[in-house]
């Protein structure tokens, strides 16, 4: 199996379930209130060390007892923890509320995750050169992601960027990307094309393509999701299931096209993969307690 490394976000999620979304000025009352391991870089790595992926991560944590549980609960789950840094001051948090419909709403107080400097990738550059693919998100300093898929292209590896939380990025951190897995929303914001069907996905998609990207697999939530390269697109429906709650679903999709990619399947067997898991993910409440394991999957029956 050949070796991923993870660069990005560590996140203790604060997660209270509520009838619906509170409106500005309102005051509601939640119940359930549950503090669960999570940040996108942190959630991917442990989806494909559950899978079975051979896993590394650099990351930051705050001096706190936050910073503490997220790398146990990592090191629980045989994630290589040897490159995650500890600051001074806070661990980042994600104050999460999830409704009646399993939707979620999530602000993230980033904390020690913007302190992920290019320095760090540099000293911790052996973490980088032993992996065979490299898996970045956007929970980190934007000039911190360019370098880092730039030393990994360099190297030669694999990259995917999972463009989350979505922001416009410059043509030099998307001409290093080989694998861009953004949902359609994030298409959108990344491309500057309205989406409303197939079609303006594809013109999307096209863009980055155009900037260097070589492939996409955009997630359509409920309606699967599309693979898109130069020559082909690939429509995988999703697997129907009853959703609790969606966090951390687009983590898992994520995390599982890597292991997939690691064991050298192809794109189809990738995806349908990846689209189990996802689907399993939804089933459960929380980030990393939600994450399926190998036997999970193989027992899946969707």
């Amino acid at each position: 199996m050949k070796k991923i490394c993870v660069i990005g976000s560590l996140n203790m999620d604060l997660v209270v379930k509520v009838d619906a979304m509170p409106k500005g000025g309102q005051t509601i009352i939640g119940s359930d209130f549950k503090e669960v391991p999570g940040g996108k870089g942190a959630n991917q790595a442990v989806a494909m060390a559950r899978l079975g992926g051979n896993v590394s991560m650099i990351g930051k944590v705050g001096n706190d007892g936050f910073g503490q549980t997220l790398i146990k609960a990592l090191k629980n789950d045989n994630v290589d923890t040897k490159y995650i840094g500890i600051e001074d001051g806070p661990t980042g948090v994600a104050l999460i509320t999830v409704d009646n419909n399993a939707e979620n709403s999530i602000v993230v107080a980033p904390g020690a995750n913007f302190k992920v400097a290019v320095e760090d990738i540099d000293s911790d550059i052996e973490a980088i050169l032993n992996s065979d693919i490299v898996v970045v998100q956007l929970e980190t300093p934007l000039e911190t992601i360019k370098y880092s898929l730039k030393k990994a292209k360099e190297a030669g590896k694999y990259t995917i960027l999972n463009p989350a939380p979505a922001v416009v990025l410059e043509d030099a951190v998307i001409e290093n990307v080989d694998l861009l897995t953004p949902n359609e929303t994030e298409l959108e914001i990344l491309s500057g094309i309205q989406i409303n069907n197939e079609d303006d996905i594809k013109r999307a998609a096209q863009i980055m393509i155009d900037k260097g990207v070589k492939e996409l697999i955009v997630t359509l939530g409920s309606k699967g999701s599309l693979y898109i390269n130069k020559e082909k697109t690939i429509l995988k429906k999703a697997y129907k299931v009853e959703a609790i709650d969606t966090t951390a679903a687009g983590d898992s999709y994520t995390g599982a096209l890597s292991v997939a990619f690691a064991n050298n399947k192809d794109v189809v067997e990738a995806m349908d993969f990846a689209s189990k898991v996802g689907a399993l993910s939804v089933m459960k409440e929380g980030a990393q307690s939600s994450l399926p394991t190998l036997k999970d999957v193989e027992s899946f029956r969707g």
